[in-house]
């Protein structure tokens, strides 16, 4: 199987590598929530720093100096998304993991919509696509929306 996502991937645009993360993280989140079922706190424990690692990643990779407010959007984002999945995962809550899940959906969502119209005009314009509209909403709503403690 993973030979098999490598030759998806080989061809890949950058964003459809952003989304293919996205999707990495709702997988390992789910796997967390279906741990959580189980009363498996080591399975839970691996799927949350998987998602992590992700979330890290694409923190890592975002450039401030050029990539203007949708940058800090989703730094803000990545940041708020980040605390969640650390209540869910101390809580060990099916529900708080779902509410992740639902907002890093929202966002891949978004980013495929930048994909789709980037492969229909050849280029990306995330400043200008309705999609950053989309992504700035989640920003914000996942922040609002944060778990408390």
């Amino acid at each position: 199987m993973s030979t098999y996502r490598e030759h998806l991937l080989e061809g890949a645009s950058a964003v459809d590598l952003v989304v293919a993360l996205y999707d990495g993280i709702i997988r390992f989140l789910y796997t967390a929530a279906d741990a959580v079922d189980r009363g498996d706190v080591q399975a839970r424990r691996a799927a949350v720093k998987r998602a992590f690692d992700i979330i890290i990643h694409l923190q890592a990779r975002l450039r401030m100096d050029i990539g203007g407010s949708p940058a800090q959007a989703l730094s803000e984002f990545y940041a708020s998304i980040f605390a969640q999945i650390l209540q869910a995962s101390q809580s060990a809550s099916r529900e708080k993991f779902e509410h992740v899940i639902e907002c890093v959906r929202n966002v891949r969502d978004a980013w495929r919509q930048v994909a789709n119209e980037s492969a229909f005009s050849g280029e990306v314009r995330l400043q200008s696509s309705s999609a950053m509209h989309a992504i700035n909403d989640e920003a914000e709503h996942a922040q609002v929306s944060s778990w408390t403690a």
